[in-house]
């Protein structure tokens, strides 16, 4: 199996892969049109004298991945770090390495140090954003219940626009990635 520098090396710019994106292409570059680095000389400093790499693992269909890599590729941006994507669903080697309670949860951020090594994972949510999430999870009927899939329909169109318009998940994403990879820069 390939190591992660070396899925790097074969990722495709977060650049071109946002520009090639089907679904929920419009709305992540509303997220990334509208969001700004809150002034944080700490954080984009630590980034640009460590100059990690940031190995994407994601899909264009998915809704955290259209809020989360808008606000990542604009964190790269500031630090002038490298950013790249690979498709969950052709690299499900690596994706297996790094599941979420078990499950395939996207999008996965990777950083990688100099010598291409996993320094820290990041993904698929920050903690406000999982909160908003579980709380109006359960509100759904039991499964069995004939309204479950319409609600469940409804919850994620609700979800789509509440991440594309939610500046304050914007503002929880960033400031969870900062938290993350704070401590595994300064070590």
């Amino acid at each position: 199996m390939p190591t992660e520098q070396q899925y790097f090396e074969n990722a495709k710019p977060l650049t071109q892969y946002m520009d090639d994106m089907t679904t929920k292409k419009e709305e992540s570059f509303n997220i990334y049109n509208q969001f700004d680095i809150p002034a944080d000389d700490e954080f984009i400093v630590l980034l640009k004298e460590k100059a990690p790499h940031i190995l994407v693992i994601t899909e264009d269909w998915c809704g955290d991945a259209m809020m989360n890599n808008a606000i990542i590729r604009r964190i790269a941006e500031a630090a002038d770090i490298q950013i790249r994507a690979v498709y969950r669903d052709e690299s499900l080697e690596l994706m297996d390495q790094y599941l979420t309670n078990g499950g395939r949860s996207i999008p996965v951020y990777l950083l990688l140090n100099k010598k291409g090594e996993v320094i820290s994972k990041w993904g698929p949510r920050a903690e406000k954003v999982q909160q908003y999430v579980t709380e109006n999870r359960e509100k759904f009927p039991p499964k069995e219940d004939p309204t479950f899939e319409e609600v469940q329909k409804a919850f994620y169109a609700d979800v789509a626009k509440e991440f594309e318009g939610n500046k304050d998940f914007h503002l929880a994403v960033y400031e969870d990635i900062r938290n993350s990879w704070l401590q595994a820069l300064q070590k």
